[in-house]
C-alpha cells in the first residue's frame, strides 16, 4: 500500500503535531514507513528555535532529494515552525519540495494528503535501496513498533509571552487553548489506540485555561487522570509565573502523575531574566520551586538553560552556575544563545554579541556543574529495580531495549525478545549503573500496565561461539 515516513525534529509539539499527521494520513489510506526511502510521502516537521534546528533541516529536505530523483512520483512535505517561518522562501531554496505547511495548516495537510492517496497503488511501494548510502544525516521517524505507547496531545497552540529570545509567538502565534472536551476526546482515541502515558503539552501548558468555563490546567490533569484508560500523565512545558500553589497540591494528589516537573529557568541572573522577559526574579522561582515541593518532595525538577545571551557578564553565569550547583536541578537542557530572526534578542546579538569561544567555554563550565547533578541523580537508582516504559531498541548499541522511568530517566538494558513484546511494554530493570544519559541495568520482568504485577524474565543468553 501507499506508505507515509513522518520524521520529527524539535519539542513535544512537534511530537502532537506528527502524530496528528499519522491519524490524517492512516484516516487517508496510507501506511507507516520505517525508512524515508521506502515511502510514497515523505513528510518533515520542522523546528526553528537554534540556528542548528534550521540548518539540519534544510539538510535533510536535501538529502531527500535522493529519494524524488529516483522516483518523481514521491512528495516530500515540510511542515513545522521552520515551514511556518520561511514558508515564502522555502521552495526557492528547496525547489523539489512538493509542499509547506505552516504549523496551523495541519487540517490542509491532511485534505492534501486524502487527495494524493489515490496516485499510488495497492502494492507495496519501494525505491532503490541503495539510495541509503547516499542520504545520509540522521532523523527520528515515528514507526517504530512501540512509538504508540506514548501520545502527545497539544492543550494550546502558541504562545503570548514573548521571551525575547524565542521565536514560537512568531511562527505559532499567541495563545490559543483548546476546549476541554476536545483534549479529553483526544486523549480517549488515543488509549483505546494503545497509548500507555499521556504528555500533555504547550508551550506555556500550565497557563492553560478552558476556553468556555475559564478552567485552568490543575482542572484539566485533574479530568484526564480520571479516564479509566490513562495509565500515566505528564506534561511539559511550565513557565514559573504560572506555577501556583493550586496545581502543586493538585499533583500531589494524583497518582496517575509522573514525578517530574520541566520549569525552564534560563537564566540566574536577574538583570539577564529582565533582559529575556522572563516575568519572575530568580528569589521568585525558587520560591515557586519550594512551594512545588512541600507538596511533591519526591518530584524531579528539570530545566531549560541558556548561556552567552548578548550582554550577559561574567557575574550573570556565575548566579547561574551558583543555582545549578545546589542540585536543584536532575537534567537540565542547556544551550548557547543562537539568534533568531525577528526576535528582539537577535537585534542586540547583531550589536553586542558574546564572543563564541566565551560563550562556548561557558556552556563547558555550566555543563560539568550540572552533569554532576545529574550523575548524582542517576547513581541514586542503582540497587534498586525500576519499572521503565519501553522506546525500542537504544539507538546506540542495536543490542539493548530502551526506556524512560516515569521521572524521565532513560534505561538501556540488554535485549531479551525476538519480536516487539508491545503487549507487556513495561519493563523492570534491576540498576547496575549509572551515567549523566541515564543507567543501565538488567531486565527482570515485565508488566501489561504500570500498576500490574510483572511476568519474571529470563536474562539474555549470549551464543560465545557464534560471537
Amino acid at each position: 500500500m501507499a506508505q507515509i515516513y513522518i520524521e520529527t525534529h524539535g519539542c513535544q509539539m512537534n511530537e502532537a503535531d506528527s502524530q496528528d499527521i499519522q491519524l490524517r494520513a492512516i484516516s487517508a489510506g496510507f501506511t507507516l514507513a520505517q525508512r524515508p526511502e521506502d515511502a510514497s510521502v515523505l513528510v518533515l516537521n520542522t523546528c526553528t528555535v537554534r540556528d542548528n534546528a534550521e540548518r539540519r533541516a534544510y539538510g535533510r529536505i536535501a538529502h531527500w532529494k535522493a529519494v524524488k530523483d529516483a522516483d518523481p512520483s514521491v512528495k516530500v512535505i515540510v511542515t513545522g515552525c521552520l515551514a511556518e517561518q520561511d514558508k515564502d522562501r522555502m521552495q526557492k531554496l528547496v525547489p523539489h519540495v512538493d509542499g509547506v505547511f505552516g504549523t496551523r495548516e495541519l487540517g490542509a495537510l491532511g485534505d492534501a494528503l486524502a487527495a494524493w492517496r489515490a496516485e499510488y497503488p495497492d502494492d507495496q511501494f519501494s525505491v532503490d535501496r541503495e539510495i541509503e548510502t547516499v542520504m545520509g544525516g540522521e532523523g527520528v521517524g515515528i514507526a517504530g513498533p512501540y512509538d504508540f505507547l506514548r501520545a502527545y496531545v497539544n492543550v494550546q497552540r502558541g504562545c503570548s509571552y514573548y521571551c525575547t529570545f524565542c521565536i514560537v509567538p512568531h511562527v505559532r502565534g499567541r495563545f490559543d487553548h483548546r476546549p476541554m472536551r476536545e483534549i479529553l476526546d483526544e486523549i480517549r482515541l488515543k488509549t483505546a489506540a494503545g497509548a500507555r502515558e499521556i504528555t500533555l503539552v504547550g508551550q506555556t501548558v500550565n497557563a492553560y485555561k478552558e476556553p468556555a468555563t475559564g478552567a485552568d490546567f490543575a482542572d484539566l490533569i485533574q479530568e484526564v487522570c480520571a479516564i479509566d484508560s490513562v495509565e500515566r500523565v505528564s506534561f511539559i512545558s511550565s513557565h514559573p509565573k504560572d506555577l501556583n500553589e493550586k496545581l502543586a497540591r493538585v499533583c500531589a494528589t494524583l497518582p496517575k502523575m509522573n514525578p517530574r516537573f520541566h520549569l525552564a529557568l534560563q537564566s540566574g541572573s536577574n538583570p539577564m531574566l529582565r533582559k529575556m522577559n522572563r516575568k519572575y526574579t530568580i528569589e521568585q522561582f525558587l520560591e515557586r520551586i519550594g512551594t512545588f515541593k512541600v507538596h511533591n518532595p519526591s518530584w524531579a525538577m528539570t530545566t531549560d538553560l541558556i548561556v552567552g545571551f548578548p550582554g550577559e557578564t561574567e557575574e550573570d553565569f556565575q548566579q547561574t552556575i551558583d543555582v545549578c550547583a545546589t542540585g536543584i536541578f536532575a537534567q537540565a537542557y542547556m544551550f548557547v544563545y543562537s539568534p533568531r530572526r525577528g526576535t528582539p534578542a537577535a537585534v542586540w546579538h547583531a550589536a553586542n554579541a558574546i564572543p563564541h569561544d566565551v560563550a562556548q567555554d561557558r556552556f563547558v563550565r555550566l555543563k560539568a556543574v550540572e552533569d554532576a547533578a545529574v550523575r548524582a541523580y542517576h547513581e541514586r537508582k542503582v540497587g534498586t529495580i525500576v519499572r521503565a516504559l519501553i522506546h525500542g531498541v537504544s539507538r546506540k548499541d542495536r543490542t539493548r531495549l530502551s526506556g524512560k522511568t516515569i521521572d524521565n530517566v532513560t534505561v538501556n538494558f540488554p535485549l531479551v525478545e525476538t519480536e516487539p513484546d508491545t503487549s507487556r511494554p513495561w519493563a523492570d530493570v534491576r540498576v547496575e549503573s549509572a551515567s549523566v544519559w541515564g543507567v543501565r541495568g538488567t531486565c527482570v520482568g515485565r508488566a501489561a500496565s504500570y500498576e500490574g504485577a510483572a511476568d519474571r524474565v529470563a536474562p539474555p543468553v549470549f551464543d560465545l561461539l557464534a560471537v
